[in-house]
């Protein structure tokens, strides 16, 4: 429907013989046309937001592997969110995956690492950045003892 109206709309102003220009065809058209929509917006803001969930709604799904004793641990957190676990901090400022309409499919978090090492009593920042599951190589927490990951970011998007 929005499309068909806009192909209409744009089609107008172009033939358009109007004394007034284009702009004012444009608009009038756009009036006519929303009249006969019932007074719905046709921009698509009104009714849908097309950018997906809200960012504080998106549960993340953080791996964690410690390489001394080979446990891996799964964590659920929202974007905010901070867990520890013995000596390692993973804090998550956000996540986001490709919406489905378009290719590459990707899934990433922004992910902060901390890690106390032995002997010392402070945290220190061994990562910040990006990390994405269809591609891990492409950044990596390098740390001799923890591996961090992204297994996935649930969120929707309009007509999903």
């Amino acid at each position: 429907m929005r499309f068909s109206a806009l192909v209409i709309l744009v089609a107008l102003a172009a033939c358009s013989q109007e004394s007034e220009g284009p702009a004012a065809a444009v608009s009038d058209t756009a009036e006519r046309i929303s009249a006969e929509a019932g007074g719905q917006e046709l921009s698509g803001t009104s009714e849908v937001d097309q950018s997906g969930t809200p960012m504080e709604q998106r549960v993340a799904t953080i791996g964690l592997l410690n390489k001394r004793n080979n446990e891996t641990r799964d964590f659920e957190m929202t974007p905010g969110d901070s867990e520890r676990i013995g000596n390692v901090i993973i804090k998550l400022d956000a996540c986001e995956r490709t919406p489905p309409w378009e290719m590459p499919q990707e899934t990433g978090a922004f992910v902060q690492v901390s890690v106390q090492e032995r002997g010392s009593d402070d945290f220190e920042q061994v990562f910040s950045g990006w990390l994405f599951k269809n591609s891990p190589s492409l950044n990596v927490v390098e740390h001799p003892i923890y591996d961090v990951w992204v297994k996935d970011c649930a969120m929707s998007f309009p007509g999903e």
